[in-house]
């Protein structure tokens, strides 16, 4: 995606650090993904567990391996980590392969798209970026699952994912994966991608038939398209299984601030995600 606008990121952020209390401090912890050892930060919230905990799944990047959504990746983290401590939540911020702190552990997600599609075209890039969503990058997500799990503050029955963008996909195919996960909450998932790849629409939508995790879709109305959030949102109903779809009034000056909502939107979708997540994994 695009660089958000500099000063519109300024102001919205601004914006959701109004009211917001201090939170613990993270800490840096090593996860085993195969033969990989990414990095991701950890928050637990103060007091003593057993706490419900959020794995997030970040998007696949900005114009480096140290950029997502506008922001360095590891200030996205600490910008989203306090909504969910402070609320009572442990929280995990995979960096996954190729990103931020795990940078040296794999490619860049867009160094590999963009040189696929200089060789193949773009119908070879959404193919790639179907088989990284299904392979490598769920690997890495399905390995910090297991980390969670295996946390003694963490209570293992009360585990929710998380997502943005390509990280939004991953959170709907980790809900399939693994029925631990109680509920997953999509922001954007497939906003650029539902539309180019009728394989990942399949995809997406094979995901949803098969989770037994409760689902919640959010999106800016102007982001670069509802259409995938409407119809997961459709074929979730038609299954009869618990899902929210919330899609909010439009944000910033077009598409690129509107898909970067979960960063720069917290106050706008804090309360409906918390109260979700409250109903189906309890805190």
């Amino acid at each position: 995606m695009r660089s958000v606008r500099s000063c519109t990121l300024a102001l919205l952020l601004a914006g959701t650090a109004l009211g917001q209390k201090s939170s613990p401090a993270a800490r840096t912890v090593e996860i085993r993904s195969g033969n990989l050892r990414l990095k991701a930060f950890l928050w637990m919230p103060n007091g003593k567990g057993l706490f419900p905990a959020v794995l997030f799944n970040h998007g696949s990047g900005g114009p480096d391996s140290a950029h997502t959504a506008g922001l360095a990746i590891t200030e996205a983290a600490e910008k989203l980590a306090p909504a969910f401590v402070n609320h009572g939540y442990a929280f995990l911020y995979l960096f996954r392969r190729g990103h931020g702190p795990s940078a040296d552990q794999g490619p860049f997600i867009q160094d590999l798209l963009q040189r696929e599609e200089a060789a193949q075209g773009s119908e070879a890039r959404q193919h790639l970026n179907f088989i990284l969503v299904t392979t490598d990058h769920l690997q890495d997500v399905l390995a910090a699952l297991d980390f969670l799990k295996g946390l003694p503050q963490v209570d293992h029955r009360r585990i929710a994912v998380a997502g943005h963008s390509f990280g939004g996909q991953l959170t709907i195919l980790a809900a399939e994966r693994d029925n631990a996960i109680r509920a997953g909450v999509a922001f954007g998932a497939a906003a650029v991608s539902w539309n180019r790849s009728a394989e990942l629409r399949e995809r997406l939508l094979t995901a949803v038939r098969r989770t037994s995790a409760a689902i919640m879709l959010v999106q800016a109305e102007n982001d670069y398209s509802t259409a995938p959030s409407r119809a997961l949102s459709e074929e979730l109903k038609r299954m009869h299984k618990p899902h929210l779809l919330k899609i909010y009034p439009p944000l910033g000056e077009g598409p690129d601030d509107a898909h970067n909502l979960v960063y720069l939107g917290i106050s706008h979708w804090k309360k409906d995600v918390l109260a979700f997540l409250d109903r189906q994994v309890g805190r």
